[in-house]
């Protein structure tokens, strides 16, 4: 099944996943993280890993159950408030390496006349997942959606948007 243009917008504003359009493309492009961006996201994890492992014992294993109950645990249990900004979006690349894991998906950047976003992307089509804010705007909005529910509203979007396999 794939998305109507008015729900892909829908999409955008709601779950941080768009897809690229012809029009965004002539001033917006899509590029390899730089060695800044890999070393940002690294010092982001570490950041977590540190505060999980200090506060709670526990570390961000790669298995979706587990780090998605941690990334739970530490908004639940005050260790990261609505106000930190910089842990939200550190939360936002854990999401987003297990999403990337699950879902086959790469990290990007998206340059366009607002800066530039780390994003995933899906093989080489015009489909992007912006896993870093999807809990810090929620957070800082005052929605206190599951992280797990975060996580499954994003996959069912990349399902849907997946490309139909040959001979289906």
């Amino acid at each position: 099944m794939r998305l109507s243009f008015t729900a892909r917008l829908a999409v955008l504003s709601i779950f941080s996943a768009i897809l690229w359009p012809a029009a965004a493309q002539e001033t917006s492009r899509i590029e390899g993280l730089s060695q800044l961006d890999l070393g940002f996201m690294v010092q982001q994890r570490t950041l977590l890993q540190d505060l999980a492992a200090s506060k709670l014992g526990r570390q961000f294993s790669g298995d979706r159950d587990r780090d998605l109950n941690l990334l739970q645990t530490l908004l639940d249990s005050g260790l990261v408030k609505p106000d930190q900004t910089q842990e939200l979006q550190a939360m936002g690349i854990i999401l987003g390496d297990l999403l990337a894991h699950d879902h086959d998906l790469h990290w990007v950047v998206l340059k366009d006349q607002a800066g530039r976003s780390r994003a995933l992307r899906l093989k080489e089509t015009d489909f992007l997942l912006f896993p870093v804010t999807m809990i810090s705007r929620r957070r800082q909005a005052g929605n206190a959606t599951p992280v797990s529910e975060i996580y499954r509203s994003a996959s069912e979007i990349v399902r849907a948007n997946k490309p139909a396999s040959p001979g289906h």
